[in-house]
């Protein structure tokens, strides 16, 4: 074990709450592995749903232990623990894909909204690997730097629900667009991002799909509030508890979460 980032990159992240990592992040036959458990979880819930797969499967560990050799991986966490330090759990994970023409825009808006009471405080680092490349054309992730040092912004609904893939927004007077960076990436490439950092994605209006797999990582000293989590699963990945949180067990399975059409 050990760090993987320079002092230059550590301070940029805290500086600015995002992080762009332009180089492999796993060894390229778990970085197949892990596009190919993808593409079978895609097809697994558009089985379910008429043949129509979703954007986003949320938490997909939850039912599927085959995901901890990516969120337990040395590779991964050797990037996040200079970030958060040593003692690190998992909030979450998901799959996401934008499929060309129809990958709905992602309005701006801060993970930590809602997590808000879920998490005390809200210290959150978001690594979201690219399994195909993520460019403007087909809808990459951008970020407003610097917005991770307020949280909770204020929103607005979208005016046009059908287009987005959330219904409210980021009051305009709260941001500054001119700001925005464009997160590109080529497969295996990664991204972090605070949770408290405004974020957003247009939609994909090229020809090409874009998937990514994200992980959720925060430091044991923070509280996970077991009553505003109900049957919500999370994980040591490293080091020790220091808040006293109650972390389920990766070798068992639990009910899925879902998935956001």
């Amino acid at each position: 074990m050990g760090s993987r980032l320079n002092e230059a990159q550590v301070r940029a992240y805290h500086d600015g709450g995002y992080l762009i990592i332009k180089e492999p992040v796993l060894p390229l036959p778990l970085f197949e592995k892990l596009k190919a458990l993808s593409k079978e979880k895609f097809a697994e819930w558009g089985a379910k749903r008429d043949g129509v797969e979703p954007s986003l499967i949320d938490c997909p560990h939850w039912s599927d232990t085959r995901l901890f050799e990516y969120l337990f991986a040395d590779e991964i966490l050797d990037i996040v623990e200079p970030l958060i330090g040593s003692d690190i759990a998992i909030f979450a994970c998901h799959f996401l894909q934008k499929p060309p023409q129809i990958g709905k825009r992602v309005p701006w808006h801060e993970d930590s909204a809602y997590w808000k009471g879920r998490l005390e405080p809200v210290e959150v680092a978001s690594i979201t690997i690219s399994l195909e490349s993520s460019t403007r054309e087909n809808g990459c992730l951008s970020v407003l730097p610097g917005t991770h040092r307020h949280g909770y912004s204020d929103y607005l609904p979208v005016s046009d629900p059908s287009a987005e893939v959330f219904p409210i927004e980021v009051r305009p007077e709260q941001r500054d667009d001119s700001t925005a960076v464009a997160i590109e990436l080529e497969p295996n490439q990664a991204s972090f991002h605070d949770g408290r950092i405004i974020h957003g994605s247009e939609p994909n209006l090229g020809t090409l799909g874009r998937s990514a797999f994200t992980i959720r990582y925060f430091p044991t000293t923070v509280k996970f509030v077991t009553e505003k989590n109900p049957n919500f699963q999370i994980y040591l990945a490293r080091g020790v508890d220091r808040a006293g949180n109650p972390y389920s067990d990766p070798t068992k399975t639990y009910p899925p979460a879902g998935v956001i059409a």
